[in-house]
């Protein structure tokens, strides 16, 4: 199979699809791979890293669609490079599609198969090819609230560890998956007062067992939302619903009712947000200001240390890639019901329901079963 690497066009995305280790692996495999000149040279992955890697240097991206089998990216293709998919041809990489109608129109229109790294599973119904992102968001968004708490960035000016003396801030996790366990480590590390919010009373004894109660866990209902955004000095959002757009957890007039100059930091912006008052930011230009909270909803987060992202995120993408080349798509999909739960568009039809939950109505979308849709 002929693996096509782009480089990453959106906005400061600076991941690759695969590391030179990775191509060694594929090419091992008696594949070939052809990767976009310069595609990882922003993180230090040169193109002649991946000459020795056994890859061939492409000058456009429209060569590598042109000729790809496979094509592998990290964030879900722009405009541009949905319209140069073509039927029979494979789309690896991060959709989410359910709060993005027009990717989804356009991915649809393509005929290509396009295999989703946020809804593959495994054997304990986790989602292994979105946990190294969430890891590394869910770190991220308590960094990232830390300094934008600082005054000169228009927060409180609070500190989140305090000093003798002084009360620590307040951090408020809503999900404790994940991300939010993430969060929290990096919350408690800072010495912050942390609380997190879950439905799922298994989940609050496991996080409770693990941090020895250094955090408070609380069952979720809008009461709780209600009495502890209140005296928040960080939010951070990270609920996820598989495929489907975030719930709106945090209503605006939750972000009225909370202090002046505090943050919220939505993880879940790239399923739609799980707060009213969010949408999308860039690593450019990532915050901005309603009723007095600074609102970060930066949507490719862990972009913001590609390299660290990179590396973690072909961990463990590698073996399903594998899989695909080794066995071609449909067979691989076959085989494994896990990589099968990652297929959301598959010549022109629909594959995943939360998709069709979402947007079916606005783009008159039919859900077909992803076996069905296979011809199995």
């Amino acid at each position: 199979m002929l693996i096509g690497v782009p480089k990453e066009i959106k906005n400061h995305e600076y991941r690759v699809g695969l590391t030179p280790a990775a191509v060694k692996e594929f090419v091992t495999h008696g594949h070939s791979v052809i990767v976009e000149t310069n595609a990882g040279s922003a993180i230090g992955f040169t193109n002649e890293q991946y000459i020795t890697a056994g890859a061939d240097i492409i000058e456009t991206p429209e060569e590598i669609f042109a000729r790809a089998d496979m094509i592998v990216k990290v964030k879900e293709p722009q405009p541009n490079e949905c319209k140069m998919l073509r039927k029979g041809q494979t789309l690896y990489t991060y959709l989410h599609l359910a709060p993005d109608p027009k990717q989804t129109e356009l991915l649809v229109a393509s005929g290509a198969t396009c295999i989703a790294y946020e809804t593959v599973t495994d054997n304990r119904n986790a989602l292994p090819l979105l946990a190294p992102m969430s890891e590394v968001a869910g770190r991220m968004s308590v960094q990232a609230g830390a300094h934008y708490l600082e005054k000169a960035h228009g927060g409180s000016g609070t500190l989140l560890g305090g000093v003798p003396g002084v009360s620590p801030g307040k951090v408020l996790i809503l999900g404790g998956g994940v991300v939010g366990i993430n969060a929290a480590k990096m919350a408690v590390g800072m010495g912050a007062d942390v609380t997190i919010l879950d439905r799922s009373l298994p989940r609050l004894r496991e996080l409770d067992d693990i941090f020895l109660g250094r955090v408070k866990t609380v069952f979720s209902t809008v009461d709780a939302i209600d009495y502890y955004s209140a005296s928040a000095d960080l939010i951070v959002g990270a609920v996820l619903i598989p495929g489907a757009a975030a719930p709106k957890l945090l209503t605006a007039e939750h972000i009225k009712n909370m202090k002046e100059g505090s943050v919220i930091v939505d993880v879940a912006i790239d399923q739609g947000g799980c707060f009213e008052t969010a949408h999308a930011t860039t690593h450019q230009d990532p915050v901005y200001t309603i009723d007095g909270v600074v609102h970060y909803c930066v949507a490719n987060m862990p972009g913001g240390v590609a390299r660290t992202s990179t590396m973690a995120l072909n961990n463990a993408t590698l073996p399903f890639g594998l899989a695909l080349a080794n066995k071609g798509p449909k067979q691989a999909m076959l085989d494994d019901p896990h990589l099968l739960n990652g297929l959301n568009v598959h010549e022109g039809k629909v594959t995943y329901k939360a998709v069709v939950d979402a947007l079916g109505d606005k783009l008159n979308l039919t859900y077909v079963d992803a076996k069905t849709a296979l011809g199995a």
